[in-house]
């Protein structure tokens, strides 16, 4: 989720990097904006049920979309929803996993999904599934090697020094997020916020895990979706970074 730019003064120098603490077990953020209408509250109430992914079937999330699955993608903090249903939708054999706890955004992908008087009939699409909860829990949930790709969008980039820790690239995901993809797999990040640029640079030329490509500026590369955070940069006169990061085989 894109924001502001901080002062200087707030601004991380990247000697941070070095004396980086753990990160927190609770999960920071808003969770909610603004008040639910009638018809949010029933697709969060009827319909999400039927197409989250619980932590029991995050163990063999084959199993969740079927045999016929080409592959198995994760999207971390998917804001509106746009990006996730582009990919989706032009990888129709991949089986995509949505991560979201802010409420407002997951009724702006379910009422994508889910007709007006139908909440309470969703049928999940064969492909995609949502996990609403942290997503920490849902990578310690899924076994070694079970994606081929990851995903994360313009997450919030915390640019005051003190909150580096909340960062989602931090030493502790990076591990994670390695093993549950599979050797060559795919990690995609944005972000247009200069602090955030730098921090990824500095965090990911740190590690061994992935190997590491200069990134896209500006101009998004082709195969890349679409989301409401990029246009606002752009608006703004922000330019985004594109990482593609590849999962190194030992």
């Amino acid at each position: 989720m894109a924001c502001a730019v901080p002062s200087t003064a707030e601004a991380l120098t990247l000697s941070d990097t070095t004396t980086l603490k753990p990160q927190p077990e609770r999960l920071y953020g808003r969770q909610r904006g603004h008040p639910l209408r009638a018809r949010q509250q029933r697709l969060l109430d009827m319909a999400l049920p039927r197409l989250r992914l619980t932590e029991e079937r995050a163990h063999d999330p084959r199993a969740v979309f079927g045999g016929d699955t080409a592959d198995i993608w994760l999207e971390i903090g998917f804001g509106g929803g746009e990006h996730a249903l582009g990919q989706s939708e032009a990888n129709p054999t991949v089986g995509y996993i949505a991560s979201e706890v802010f409420e407002n955004g997951l009724c702006s992908l379910l009422s994508r999904l889910v007709l007006e008087g139908e909440e309470e009939r969703a049928v999940p699409p064969a492909h995609f599934r949502i996990w609403p909860d942290d997503a920490r829990q849902l990578l310690k949930a899924l076994p070694d090697g079970a994606l081929g790709r990851v995903y994360l969008m313009f997450p919030d980039p915390w640019p005051k020094a003190r909150h580096a820790k909340r960062r989602f690239v931090h030493p502790e995901n990076i591990r994670e997020i390695a093993r549950v993809l599979r050797p060559g797999g795919i990690w995609r990040i944005a972000s247009d916020h200069p602090v955030y640029q730098d921090w990824v640079t500095e965090v990911m030329g740190a590690q061994d895990l992935f190997d590491m490509a200069e990134p896209a500026r500006g101009e998004r590369p082709e195969g890349w979706s679409p989301t409401r955070y990029e246009a606002k940069a752009w608006r703004e006169g922000r330019t985004p970074f594109y990482w593609t990061f590849t999962r190194r085989e030992f």
